[in-house]
Parts: structure tokens; sequence; C-alpha cells
């Protein structure tokens, strides 16, 4: 017998309140029937970066307008849903709490199941919402708050092979806009200047590639971005746009590189698994770089592995990629009581090591 899911999503791990319904019939595509975004950049914007207090504060007051927007955008009500999937963690504690408490609420009032979603694992599971990848395939989450490559096998089944152990690139693109007075969120603003910009005028240090490994540092970038502002500082008086564009430019270099450079070894490790259609997925806000992609299709297409990177809108964060996970989780029996408890940090694979270093969303795991 076919048995079709319908999914709410809720989404509030960091400065966007998000809720969606996601449809999926067995052997069919899923299909988001709605997703509804509210950003909150103004709301930040004076302070250079996101205000947990405040997130909290504006997830708490647009949740519920975003569900009932979400379920008009679809058609539906309540009584239509097979369960509510919220994001658990990792997050702004605040934050997460929020859409939990709400979440509850809902499932309380209407005896729907719970089922709680982490929300890297949103990220990581995108591909198969969109592209209907297949496992096991290769995951590059580069965000705000987190970078990490993750070996997909299931729903709940992740291996790491590698992350950063201090800034993920996200929070690197945005010092460095602040540094150079550029607007927030800085990966745009960035990108911006370094495409009128020479990146060989100024060159940046290609982090931790004299490793072997997989794992990334972007903090010490950042730092040598600031001096070279500063040597230009002492040496001009200040800044010139050009010299704003160059830096940009070099410093995008540097972190283009230096992905390009880590990816290739984490692909290298996940081919000599085999699969059977090698496959490298990339998500989170900074996928949406062009020149982080560009170098990524370059070296997939030199190992002939297949390339996907879900639109902009499904890789930055919304909860259509919430309810598309829980309603894996779902599928293959998973439910959480009202117990479940918001969590700020929680790592998708259980057993590695956890990295050193906490970033927007907590510690890089």
């Amino acid at each position: 017998m076919t048995q079709t899911l319908t999914l709410l999503g809720l989404e509030s791990s960091c400065d966007d309140t998000a809720a969606a319904v996601v449809r999926q019939r067995d052997g069919a595509r899923a299909e988001i029937l709605a997703s509804v975004v509210f950003g909150q950049t103004e709301l930040h914007s004076a302070y250079g970066g996101v205000v947990p207090e405040i997130a909290a504060r504006a997830h708490a007051e647009k949740l519920d307008g975003c569900v009932r927007d979400a379920l008009a955008q679809a058609g539906i009500t309540l009584a239509d849903l097979d369960a509510v999937a919220v994001t658990a963690g990792p997050g702004l504690i605040g934050g997460v709490m929020s859409g939990v408490m709400c979440a509850k609420g809902i499932c309380a009032a209407t005896g729907l199941p719970l089922v709680g979603v982490n929300h890297l694992a949103g990220h990581a599971l995108t591909p198969r919402l969109t592209d209907e990848m297949a496992y096991p395939y290769l995951m590059l989450l580069v965000s705000g708050g987190h970078c990490q490559y993750l070996i997909a096998r299931g729903p709940e089944d992740f291996t790491r092979l590698g992350g950063t152990i201090d800034d993920a690139p996200g929070e690197a693109f945005d010092k460095t806009a602040r540094l150079l007075g550029l607007p927030q969120p800085g990966g745009p603003s960035v990108q911006a200047e370094a495409e009128l910009g020479d990146a060989k005028r100024f060159r940046f240090p290609r982090p931790l590639l004299d490793r072997p490994d997989c794992n990334l540092s972007f903090s010490g970038l950042k730092t040598a971005l600031m001096r070279m502002r500063d040597q230009i500082v002492a040496e001009k008086g200040g800044l010139t746009r050009q010299d704003r564009a160059d830096l940009c430019a070099g410093f995008q270099a540097a972190i283009v590189d230096t992905l390009v450079e880590k990816t290739r070894r984490a692909l290298l490790l996940y081919l000599a698994e085999k699969p059977a259609r090698p496959s490298l997925a990339v998500a989170g806000g900074v996928a949406a770089n062009t020149a982080i992609r560009s170098g990524l299709m370059t070296l997939c297409a030199q190992l002939e592995t297949d390339f996907v990177a879900p639109p902009l809108s499904l890789c930055t964060d919304n909860a259509a990629m919430i309810a598309y996970a829980g309603l894996e989780r779902f599928r293959s029996g998973a439910r959480d009581g009202m117990e479940l408890m918001a969590r700020p940090r929680w790592p998708l694979d259980q057993t590695s090591p956890a990295l050193l270093g906490s970033g927007k969303k907590g510690a890089k795991a």
C-alpha cells in the first residue's frame, strides 16, 4: 500500500524563523508545498552580528505566523499533517527553544507525533530532497557556523572526515567584512568586492595544507587580512576602493584554494569506498559563493564525481530541509515525546571526537 506523508517543519536555530510543509509518496520525489522564511538581518544590522537575545525574542514572535502562512500557502490544515518536525539543535539555545516549544504546543493540541531534527542533518539531507541523491554521498556543509566533510549513509548515519577547528568560512567572511567596513552578511559583500579586485596582489596563507588530513582553519586567515589592512593604512593613511577590492579578492582566493584542496582529500577517502555513483553535495549559506562552487565543480569533473548544489533558498537556513529530514526519520519509525530537549551542540557523527573551536552554532562537530 502506497503511503503519503505530509510534515510541517519548523526552523529557528539562528537568525531565520521558518516554517514549511513537505509531502512525499512512497517511491516518489518529495514535494515542497510551502516554505516561509522571516529573516532578521535588519534587527541585527546595527550590532555587526547576530545577538542571541534579540534572535530568540523574534523567533517567539514570528513562529506562529510562519506556521499559519505555511499552512495557508500549502492549502492544508493541521488535520492534514502526519507529524511535526522541528530543529532541536545545534544552534543558539534561545532560538532552538522557541522552535521546540512551538512544535510541542502544536503536537499537544493536535495529538500529532513530534520529530526532533538535527539542523546539520537538515542541510546534509537537502540533496535528497532536491535531487534524490542516493546514499552514500560526500557532503560538504559550509556555513556561518559550521564547515565539515560528511559521508552520508542514511538519515541518521554520518561519518565525519574532517572539519574546521576554529572559525567557519561564513564567520571568516563576516569578520572580514567588518574589518573592511562592508555590510553584513559578509559573504555576499566580500564576494561582490572580490569580483572587482586582483586576487594576485595580496597573497594570503592557505591554512593547514601542510597537514594530510581534511581539517580546516580560517581564523588565522582573517588575522592575516587584518594585518595587511593595517599595513596599507599605515603606509597610505587609509584604504582606497581598489585596495579593499584586492584584499577581498585575495582573501576569497585563499578560501577557495583551501576548500578545493581539502575537498580533494575528502573525495579520495570517500572514493576509496567505491560508491556505485560517486557524488559530492555542498550546502549551507557559503555554498552560494560562485567562486567556491566553480572550484568544486572543476574538482568533481577531474575526479569523475557528480556535483550537486541545491538552490540558494535551500542552502541557507530554511524549514523545508527540516521537514524533509523529519520525514526521513519519521518514515524509519523515529518519534520524540514531550521530553525532547533543545540542544546548543549536537554532532552528527556521534563516534568521532569533537573538533576544537566554537562558532555561531556551537562546537565544530
